[in-house]
């Protein structure tokens, strides 16, 4: 379905679009770099959302990866135009350096390299980016911008590829114990400090983190994934509490705790369904819903 052709008139056109509206539009010209970070952040992000939703017997999810592609590219394609506007640079200049970076990259594809296996790109690719940059750190060049657990999972990744690292997951494993328990220290005192505690509870989620790499579990997605079952179970709770009379913002927590635990019950098949039958949590006088005693909290 591609035609190099097409492709390059059609960016010629969408080139010509976004002048024209940097020129004609109030909004388009009052932005500049800075004020197009958020936006290129959310368009970002809602390509990755639809790139997660991919079903390949759903058309209709390949056209939103068009369309979310499309607003990142517009991203990329506006940031060029102020870039031209202020006589630092432009498109052109944008597509050239990514072509010729990206020869420079592929010395197994381009040159003379072997490379037999995808590790030994990655290695190379880090090998000549490190000499590109004139780097003295294995850890220059990762964003500071990323997401926080991608952060740490990118450096940690690069200090191991020079040997600081773990031979096994088991060392992250009692890693994680440990700063748990100087988590617990800090939290336990009669006045915890907020800083100390902050600084515990960073050093918890970086030991997560270290054993999600070592599983070859991408933290950011594991994560992301869990927050997005909790948002599909708590929609559930909602619909059978409102099936069941339950007022969620007075039920207490039991009551609560109960609904969540109905819900994980009809996701393994082993309780009623989450939609379309009354919940067996029913209304109570005080109104909270007459529940079983459940432990506390969602898990």
């Amino acid at each position: 379905m591609s035609d190099a052709g097409v492709a390059g008139t059609g960016h010629d056109r969408f080139h010509t679009l976004v002048r024209t509206l940097r020129q004609q539009c109030p909004w388009d010209r009052a932005q500049t770099h800075a004020s197009l970070v958020p936006y290129l952040v959310e368009e970002t992000y809602e390509l990755v959302d639809a790139l997660q939703a991919l079903d390949p017997d759903d058309p209709a999810t390949y056209a939103a990866v068009v369309e979310e592609l499309g607003d990142v590219l517009f991203q990329v394609e506006f940031h060029a135009v102020v870039g031209a506007e202020e006589g630092h640079f432009s498109i052109a200049e944008v597509t050239a350096g990514i072509h010729d970076k990206l020869v420079r990259r592929h010395p197994h594809v381009f040159g003379d390299v072997t490379a037999d296996d995808a590790a030994t790109v990655v290695a190379n690719w880090d090998e000549i980016k490190r000499a590109e940059k004139h780097r003295r750190s294995v850890l220059d060049g990762v964003a500071n911008s990323l997401p926080a657990l991608a952060l740490a999972d990118q450096l940690m990744g690069k200090a191991a590829g020079v040997g600081f690292d773990w031979p096994d997951v088991d060392g992250p494993r009692a890693k994680l114990h440990e700063e748990l328990a100087e988590f617990d220290a800090a939290v336990g005192t009669d006045t915890p400090d907020p800083a100390a505690v902050a600084e515990e509870l960073g050093d918890v989620l970086m030991s997560v983190v270290s054993i999600a790499r070592h599983l070859g579990v991408d933290p950011e997605l594991a994560l992301r994934a869990a927050a997005h079952k909790f948002r599909d179970r708590f929609a559930a709770v909602e619909q059978r509490a409102a099936t069941a009379g339950v007022d969620l913002g007075t039920a207490d927590l039991t009551a609560l705790d109960a609904l969540w635990d109905d819900v994980k019950a009809a996701e393994r098949g082993d309780g009623p369904p989450a939609t379309g039958e009354q919940s067996p949590v029913g209304p109570s006088p005080d109104g909270c819903g007459s529940v079983p005693p459940a432990s506390v909290g969602p898990s």
